[in-house]
């Protein structure tokens, strides 16, 4: 839809916020490309997860971006960005927490179909313009969302609990990036209820807070999950 604020100064802060996040997510998949074989063979492959993570990010916010200078803005993207990368960060986690491979499979079995469902619930009233009837998604997405929220952190502090040294350390964390960033998404979710249709201070508000809490639930998480690694294989350097 467009998107064309009065308020210059606005248009350009989200602009170049946008911008920035596109600028991070893409440097961010070069650096876990190098650092893959920085960690043991067990847990490469949640580091190669953690780059195609913020490399799908860094596609899609290009695409914000160059919409944003057109004067556009597709939420969409944010959506389709999401859909692929929410359920591929639970499963980066899942491969260094430690946890045995049949509780691994079970988890997965539940917590990935719940993040699917969680945003696929999201969009619709993403996009409504009636204030009814995002209220009614936002609260039907919160379901899956705090069975998420509270199943990933339990098996955090688990698994923090069970650990030493650099490990715990890395594992706690983990757990505050895990907590603060996701409560930011519905928060954002409601500046169009919460303020008036339309106004340009909201709208740049939430472009802001999700933009944040992407780059830090991507980027910064990522490094947390590679933190994991190294100090599980003995190198937290």
């Amino acid at each position: 839809m467009k998107m064309v604020f009065e308020d210059s100064n606005l248009n350009q802060l989200v602009y170049n916020a946008l911008s920035f996040g596109t600028a991070v997510m893409l440097g961010a998949f070069v650096y876990f490309l190098t650092q893959i074989k920085s960690v043991a063979k067990q847990y490469q492959s949640g580091v190669a997860v953690s780059a195609v993570v913020v490399g799908i990010a860094g596609y899609h916010y290009y695409r914000m971006w160059s919409g944003w200078a057109e004067g556009t803005v597709n939420q969409g993207y944010r959506y389709a960005d999401w859909l692929i990368t929410v359920p591929l960060l639970v499963i980066e986690l899942l491969i260094v927490l430690g946890v045995t491979a049949e509780r691994r499979k079970k988890l997965m079995s539940t917590l990935v179909p719940a993040t699917v469902l969680m945003i696929a619930l999201g969009y619709p009233g993403e996009t409504a313009s009636s204030d009814g009837t995002k209220w009614t998604f936002w609260i039907l997405s919160m379901l899956p969302f705090l069975y998420i929220l509270f199943t990933l952190s339990g098996e955090l502090k688990a698994a923090g609990a069970r650990e030493k040294g650099p490990v715990a350390s890395s594992m706690k964390n983990a757990t505050a990036i895990l907590l603060l960033t996701w409560l930011v998404y519905p928060i954002g979710y409601l500046f169009p209820v919460i303020f008036d249709a339309g106004n340009e201070g909201a709208e740049t508000a939430r472009q802001l807070a999700y933009t944040v809490a992407d780059i830090t639930a991507k980027g910064l998480f990522g490094l947390m999950i590679l933190n994991i690694a190294k100090a599980r294989s003995g190198d937290s350097h």
